[in-house]
């Protein structure tokens, strides 16, 4: 686990589905008061992991670290 690689969420894509919340297992979102998906845990997030990434259907995803 690192906090040199965790996701950033554009919010000018995300469409709210919480795919990223309901697919990562290492509890690295959470939803906020407004129902959006946010980054809590970035250190839970697993390097070179895109999992999140893969299954985002807005593209919605990117990663700090990543070159």
């Amino acid at each position: 686990m690192t906090k040199n690689w965790y996701p950033i969420i554009d919010y000018n894509r995300c469409t709210l589905c919480l795919s990223c919340y309901n697919f990562c297992p290492h509890e690295v979102y959470s939803i906020s008061s407004d129902g959006r998906p946010i980054v809590v845990n970035p250190e839970n997030c697993v390097e070179m992991c895109r999992g999140c990434q893969k299954i985002c259907p807005a593209s919605a995803i990117s990663y700090y670290g990543d070159t």
